[in-house]
């Protein structure tokens, strides 16, 4: 029994009939009995051949199906807050000297932009003056010589902010708190997600000063918008 050629590329008027023909060949041989005397090998091969025809047939006439599907989610907006309550901030004690001194601390600052509007945000802050009994210090005396450092917290891709206040900063100080001024901010498309700002906040002590324990009330505010 002769063969059928596989290799030969019909049109599409006859691939159908062709493909038919193979098929019908390939299950002709496997339910042919050998004739008397032909070898079991030959018989074996025959139906291996048969086997891979009718499977390559099948897989080719099967076409793939293609279906679109659509993906979605709903983001809701969170909210612009202070991680945390801004710390307290404790200079270094020192020892009066008869000259002019100064003493720093940082104070990190954790802000959180939640509301995915991308409008920026700004920090300000005021005080009342440092006290010591009926001794003061200069209203004055508070300020961050250079702008702060300002990193994504943990777990937070955030877009850290793009900050235009000027520097050296002076801290408003008054009997009671005056109005209170910038010391940071986020540019309208910065400062999304959770970030530390970090200001260094210098101390100015005149050599005049009384010893005592100073004290001073902070109060910062973190508001919508540079």
């Amino acid at each position: 029994m002769s063969r059928p050629d596989l290799t030969a590329n019909p049109t599409d008027s006859d691939a159908t009939g062709t493909t038919r023909g193979v098929a019908r060949t390939a299950r002709s041989w496997l339910s042919s009995r050998p004739a008397k005397g032909v070898g079991s090998r030959l018989v074996l091969v025959r139906r291996a051949a048969a086997v891979a025809i009718v499977a390559a047939l099948g897989a080719a006439v099967i076409p793939a199906v293609s279906e679109a599907s659509t993906a979605s989610v709903t983001l809701s907006a969170g909210s612009l807050a202070f991680v945390s309550a801004p710390p307290n901030v404790t200079f270094p004690g020192t020892t009066l000297t008869g000259l002019n001194l100064s003493v720093t601390a940082p104070q990190a600052i954790d802000v959180s932009d939640a509301t995915g509007s991308g409008t920026g945000w700004d920090v300000t802050a005021t005080s009342t003056t440092f006290t010591s009994g009926a001794n003061t210090l200069p209203t004055t005396a508070t300020t961050i010589a250079s702008a702060p450092t300002d990193a994504c917290d943990t777990n937070s891709t955030c877009t850290l902010a793009t900050n235009a206040i000027a520097y050296p900063y002076s801290l408003p100080a008054a009997t009671s708190a005056p109005t209170a001024t910038k010391l940071f901010n986020a540019a309208a498309a910065t400062g999304a997600g959770n970030q530390t700002i970090t200001p260094t906040w210098t101390l100015a002590i005149p050599a005049g000063s009384h010893a005592g324990t100073y004290t001073s009330t902070w109060t910062l505010t973190l508001a919508s918008g540079p």
